[in-house]
């Protein structure tokens, strides 16, 4: 087996897995779903199209570096007028939408070569445009790192390759673990989270649980006892952001 390695970056993502009618949430990693559905719009596959085939990709993602969770509030209204008055047929509720803001994520992905040079050159070339869990929100590019047989699977890949954080945020916090999140192997604790695609049509949109685990590293690279004099101490967590933090929502 080999590893392929893709870096999702950019202003915004958001990653959901449950969220539904007014409230759209956005997990703090990319998801297994999203990441997938990424892949098949770079192969031009269409929403009614198979995808089993990517389902069996060992997948797992480590967080770079954390963003800020931010919130948007949209509504939206019907484009045909009454008939002899200047109100819209239907107006849309206010819906709050969550984002991560300014982060960075490494997925790592395990296969056969020859399926992971070809989402390789699909990633490098997409047939459709690529987007962060919305459209709304473009990636950075490069999107993929390549193909890495130097690793022997999703796990060693994760806990061995360089940081990827921004400079900047390497600079500010360079002492911190790193949190790794993964495909659950064997009869290792796990928890569980709806983001196992079984089909992404329109008509019939249907997911399944997914078992995974979660853990933490020390950060690969990174030489702790040289850097203690050149950081600002740990990063923001989450629950610093405020009231855009879906968790203090009220």
């Amino acid at each position: 087996m080999v590893v392929l390695l893709l870096q999702l970056a950019g202003p915004m993502q958001s990653w959901g897995d449950s969220s539904r009618f007014v409230r759209r949430e956005t997990r703090t990693e990319p998801t297994k779903s999203a990441v997938i559905g990424l892949l098949a719009s770079a192969q031009g596959r269409t929403r009614e199209d198979a995808i089993e085939d990517l389902l069996g990709l060992r997948f797992g993602v480590r967080v770079e570096q954390r963003g800020r969770i931010i919130q948007d509030f949209q509504t939206e209204k019907s484009l045909a007028r009454k008939r002899n008055s200047r109100d819209f047929d239907k107006v849309m509720p206010l819906t709050y939408r969550y984002y991560l803001a300014d982060a960075r994520f490494l997925v790592a992905l395990e296969a056969e070569r020859a399926v992971l040079d070809g989402l390789d050159h699909a990633l490098r070339q997409p047939r459709w445009p690529l987007y962060l869990g919305r459209r709304s929100c473009p990636p950075e590019f490069p999107v993929t790192l390549g193909v890495h047989d130097e690793y022997v699977d999703v796990r060693e890949a994760l806990e061995r390759e360089p940081w990827h954080a921004s400079r900047w945020y390497m600079r500010r916090y360079p002492e911190q673990q790193l949190e790794i999140v993964c495909d659950a192997v064997d009869d290792e604790p796990f928890l569980t989270q709806p983001d196992l695609p079984v089909t992404f049509s329109q008509k019939d949109r249907r997911y399944a649980d997914r078992a995974v685990r979660r853990y933490r590293i020390d950060n690969p690279g990174i030489d702790n006892a040289a850097s203690r004099n050149a950081g600002g101490g740990a990063p923001p967590s989450f629950a610093s952001t405020g009231d855009a933090d879906p968790m203090s929502f009220a």
